[in-house]
């Protein structure tokens, strides 16, 4: 994965290794903080309802962190891959697997390049893992995913609503604490290039870091256009949680077959 690089909001290069860094163990510290079992559980039935999943269906999740979604459906007979480029929180992906009793093949990677041609039912990318790169590198995902699907199967986006997102006034801030650590998030939106930019702070056992991340946000319009250039045949919008789709949705996710 060396020498790979996304760009950041000021156009600079930006290495992979860098962005492994938001993807930290501070990262893993506040997960059930910011979205308890409870939700991750709910989560884990949308995407198994809206990929038309079923026992034994194979399925891969791009970008899947600490297996928080990828687990579960394990849990719930699919056979599951998934892939990341931060080791840590595979090792945590791997170990809450054992602890479930699930076999899930969890593989240190880069979203861009896959190494499955033809393989998967379904493949999805959930809670804003789509958009890291520029416009050319973000398509090769898209692509790559396809590649990885057998004739038929479905990929799962999902992504924040460009649209409900230009309606805020920026910046915004987050706060989520647990116990005497606090994680900050300050969110701003960069109109000229339709990119959402995360600024975070961690003040944790004694200690201050900052991180950022800045992803690419998409209207309909251009997801059909990229996924019909990837291969896909139909694609379609729905809102936070397999809702109805609208302009004031915060979350639009997209289902598209190959």
């Amino acid at each position: 994965m060396e020498g790979k690089n996304m760009q950041d909001r000021n156009g600079k290069k930006v290495s992979l290794p860098e962005i492994s860094s938001y993807f930290s163990d501070d990262y893993v510290h506040f997960g059930d903080t910011i979205n308890p079992p409870e939700l991750s559980d709910r989560q884990a039935g949308v995407i198994w309802k809206l990929l038309s999943l079923t026992q034994g269906t194979s399925v891969l999740e791009l970008g899947c962190g600490y297996g928080r979604i990828t687990n579960r459906l394990a849990e719930k007979g699919a056979q599951v891959a998934g892939l990341d480029i931060t080791p840590i929180l595979l090792k945590k992906a791997e170990a809450d697997a054992a602890e479930r009793g699930v076999n899930v093949e969890y593989v240190l990677g880069d979203m861009r390049s896959l190494p499955w041609r033809d393989r998967f039912d379904a493949a999805f990318l959930w809670y804003t893992t789509f958009g890291y790169f520029d416009d050319v590198e973000n398509e090769r995902v898209l692509s790559e995913a396809a590649a990885s699907l057998r004739k038929g199967g479905r990929l799962l986006i999902d992504n924040p609503n460009r649209f409900n997102s230009l309606r805020h006034k920026f910046p915004i801030c987050s706060v989520a604490q647990r116990n005497e650590d606090v994680r900050i998030d300050i969110f701003s939106n960069d109109v000229l290039s339709d990119r959402e930019n995360l600024d975070r702070i961690i003040v944790r056992d004694g200690c201050v870091r900052r991180t950022h991340l800045s992803y690419r946000l998409y209207g309909f319009s251009e997801y059909v256009r990229m996924l019909r250039s990837a291969g896909f045949e139909t694609v379609e919008a729905y809102g936070n949680e397999g809702e109805a789709f609208t302009a004031d949705s915060s979350r639009i996710v997209i289902v598209a077959q190959k």
